[in-house]
């Protein structure tokens, strides 16, 4: 028999979500034969299979996260297929041996790896609880029977615990990672917007203000090393853009902004957009992003206080466009006003550094079209 395994699908990531099975048992397979899509934390990918072969087991189903080494399929020679009459796959044991769980991924309740005996494993089993939901209650991170027993009593009071999956997933162990390690402070300020044309693209107007106030501070392009307690200030800009989906939150990535022209970053824009909603957008477009816009205003909202992802220092929001009375030359005007909100991770940034960056972003705002 030979197995192939989850393999190490880089960018450190330890998990992936099954999509699709392409083989079932049974199945001849050349090499290089696309056996199933993954989804990681950064794309959907396809993995082939290492070699030829006879599908004697397949390890999964669609929607089930599988760790860097877990096996997928389960191989035979033809040899082998011939002469097997059968095999067990699994086997019920009893005992109290406590079987050690590996990580699951940073931010989740068992991030430190859980154990749990073959009795509780099959009280889980026969109730339907999936242990990497239990949060461990015994010594040295054990999941116990009642660990079982409690979540089994607030599903049925509460309604079912849905794992979160795919991007949601991502979203959840992101945001986690950035509440543990990140300092975050958030300023804001309002940009008068009165002397742009009614049909400005103010998308585009936010990313060049952006890339001109990095110039400005370049503090704020920047990525924090924890551990190194060290910081990497970047000479291009890679905006990430922040894009809400019914599937969860994206931020892809505009690369060069500061070099780019209005319409090229536009229709760049426009790309990515399209590239995450119809999820076809390539694995380099969703990484390596130096600072990040989230444009909530689209929808509602005036200020934030907006999420700084590891590496990454800094965050622009921008609220929702109102009208306000404003004094000019001692008379009363409306104008237009664009709220914005900054949040920074204080570990890497200054005080200063931040209230500049963000008087160079109003600056910019604030110049005619």
């Amino acid at each position: 028999m030979k197995y192939f395994n989850l393999p190490d699908l880089g960018e450190g990531l330890q998990e992936a979500e099954i999509i699709e099975w392409f083989v079932g048992i049974g199945d001849k397979v050349k090499q290089d034969y696309i056996l199933l899509s993954v989804e990681t934390a950064k794309a959907i990918v396809d993995l082939p299979s290492p070699e030829d072969g006879i599908i004697q087991q397949v390890y999964g189903a669609a929607g089930d996260i599988i760790q860097v080494g877990d096996p997928l399929v389960e191989f035979v020679s033809k040899t082998e297929a011939k002469h097997d009459a059968g095999s067990v796959v699994g086997e019920l044991k009893v005992g109290d041996t406590v079987v050690i769980e590996k990580p699951i991924s940073v931010g989740h309740p068992s991030s430190t790896g859980f154990k749990a005996t073959p009795a509780v494993r099959a009280l889980a089993t026969r109730l339907s609880i999936d242990l990497a939901m239990v949060k461990p209650s015994g010594k040295n991170n054990t999941i116990t029977a009642d660990d079982i027993k409690r979540v089994a009593k607030l599903i049925k009071e509460s309604g079912e615990m849905v794992p979160l999956k795919g991007a949601r997933r991502t979203m959840a162990l992101t945001m986690s990672q950035a509440h543990s390690e990140v300092v975050p402070v958030t300023i804001n300020d309002d940009a008068d917007i009165n002397t742009w044309d009614n049909n400005a693209d103010i998308s585009i107007r936010l990313i060049r203000a952006i890339a001109t106030a990095c110039r400005t501070e370049p503090a704020l392009n920047a990525w924090y090393e924890n551990h190194a307690v060290a910081r990497i200030l970047h000479d291009k800009v890679d905006l990430g853009i922040a894009v809400d989906t019914e599937q969860g939150l994206f931020v892809p990535v505009l690369n060069h902004v500061a070099e780019r022209e209005a319409k090229d970053l536009r229709e760049g824009l426009n790309a990515i957009k399209q590239a995450v909603k119809t999820r076809s957008i390539p694995a380099e477009k969703m990484r390596g992003h130096t600072i990040t816009l989230s444009n909530f205003g689209t929808y509602a909202g005036r200020y934030a206080s907006p999420v700084v992802i590891p590496p990454t220092v800094a965050i622009i929001g921008a609220g929702k466009i109102r009208g306000q009375v404003v004094m000019v030359n001692e008379q009363l005007e409306s104008h237009k006003i664009l709220p914005l909100s900054l949040t920074f991770d204080h570990r890497a940034v200054t005080g200063g550094e931040a209230a500049r960056f963000l008087a160079a972003l109003l600056k910019d705002l604030e110049l005619p079209e």
